[in-house]
């Protein structure tokens, strides 16, 4: 990789319905370079309106890398994500000088920047156990337990994503010690510099961003997508916010209008776990969306 001065990581980070995408393509296009997704689900060819993926426009506009690069049978961890975005990088950066990784999903912006923390081998048998009490008891029996053995860790999981929330707990029971006393290992070096651009406005505007792209979200055919997807519920990537609830209207726990109102409100839980997420990490310098002009000051250091 060349000069490590020169070459230069800005990651866009923030709430989901901050306006990530479009600031990430103002930047984008700036600098003249491209975009690495850090959204998890954005990965996925067959999740397309509840990810909030950038338009087919959008995506011509600026080449975006980990948008539609699997399917939903593809097994892809955020180990396979830091060891693919590394490889892409080195190859980037013998080309661009400055390159763009945008999303919020804080797991993958993490892994990228700073590593993955060295877990400890889980015991024999636990995952099995919790993957079972999750089919018998639900999500929500684990979301407490983890509450109640891990509270740091679980003001920050999505604790709608089972695989965090399981992954947690097996730690915790084969150890006896919590996820979050594992996530404090030094940051591995990286052969580039990295600069965290976060975003954040008003919370009642973001929340009011939320609504409305939920009602968008709908009105474009979200529930036809998950009617579709329903041979694949059980997948890891569908058990999140805008599919989850959709599949319980299907199985006839809610009423439509009940669901939309969870997906809603599951939405803006999931933003204010990312924003603890985030606001943890004081690499962040933070801007309102509009401030274009304020985060290529700071990203050029004039």
């Amino acid at each position: 990789m060349k000069s490590a001065v020169t070459k230069t990581l800005v990651c866009v980070v923030g709430p989901t319905a901050v306006g990530k995408t479009a600031v990430g393509i103002q930047l984008a296009q700036h600098f003249h370079t491209v975009i690495l997704s850090a959204d998890s689900r954005q990965f996925y060819r067959e999740m397309n309106i509840g990810t909030a993926k950038p338009t087919p426009e959008e995506l011509a506009t600026v080449s975006h890398y980990f948008v539609n690069s699997h399917q939903l049978t593809d097994e892809y961890s955020v180990g396979d994500f830091e060891r693919d975005a590394l490889q892409l990088l080195d190859e980037l950066f013998a080309q661009q000088d400055r390159v763009l990784l945008v999303g919020g999903s804080g797991l993958f912006v993490d892994a990228v920047c700073r590593g993955l923390d060295d877990l400890p081998t889980p015991s024999p048998g636990v995952r099995d156990r919790l993957n079972r009490l999750h089919k018998l008891e639900g999500l929500p029996h684990l979301q407490q337990l983890l509450k109640d053995v891990d509270p740091v860790y679980y003001q920050e999981v999505d604790i709608h994503n089972p695989q965090r929330v399981i992954r947690a707990l097996e730690v915790y029971e084969s150890t006896g010690r919590p996820f979050s006393y594992f996530r404090k290992q030094q940051q591995k070096k990286r052969p580039f510099q990295i600069r965290k651009v976060g975003l954040n406005t008003e919370r009642q505007s973001l929340y009011r961003r939320i609504n409305t792209r939920v009602d968008a979200m709908m009105e474009a055919g979200l529930l036809d997508e998950v009617m579709a997807l329903l041979p694949y519920r059980n997948l890891p990537p569908l058990r999140t916010v805008g599919y989850a609830e959709l599949f319980d209207y299907l199985d006839g726990k809610y009423t439509l209008n009940e669901a939309v109102d969870r997906i809603k409100q599951n939405t803006r839980k999931y933003a204010k776990r990312q924003l603890t997420w985030f606001r943890k990490d004081p690499e962040t310098t933070w801007f309102e969306p509009t401030d274009l002009a304020g985060m290529i000051t700071y990203i050029t250091g004039n």
